[in-house]
């Protein structure tokens, strides 16, 4: 396992993959920062030699923020919006989805599991 920006990335995939593993990466970048670095997407991380990816460890440190500096980042940008109080934060606040979906049937992923209310019984005459 190669060791980049505090992650083990697996050796036996090849670079553009394996780069995604660190949190901040997609597919895209992995591939912008290979090809800055000289390094060809399809070779396996188990090939690549130190020097490579010395090169490869510098170029992420120089031009991404990734990890734990952009988890703290996001974090702090969620708490701005919880303490401003606009519409997106107390989505936030209340674990509802932020950005405008309907909630009437799906959005259990940020609901949670659901929680049953039972119906009034009606007063008898």
């Amino acid at each position: 396992m190669a060791r980049i920006a505090g992650v083990d990335i697996p050796d036996n995939k090849r670079g553009e993959i394996s780069l995604t593993y660190i949190f901040g990466l997609g597919r895209s970048s992995a591939q912008k920062i290979l090809t800055e670095a000289g390094v060809d997407w399809s070779k396996k991380v188990q090939d690549w030699t130190e020097e490579e990816a010395g090169k490869i460890r510098s170029v992420i440190s120089e031009t991404f923020k990734v990890e734990g500096v952009l988890k703290s980042e996001v974090q702090l940008n969620i708490k701005r919006l919880l303490d401003i109080g606009c519409y997106r934060g107390l989505r936030h606040r209340r674990g509802l989805p932020v950005r405008g979906q309907h909630t009437k049937n799906n959005a259990r992923t940020r609901k949670g599991k659901r929680k049953t209310v039972a119906n009034k019984k009606k007063a008898t005459k």
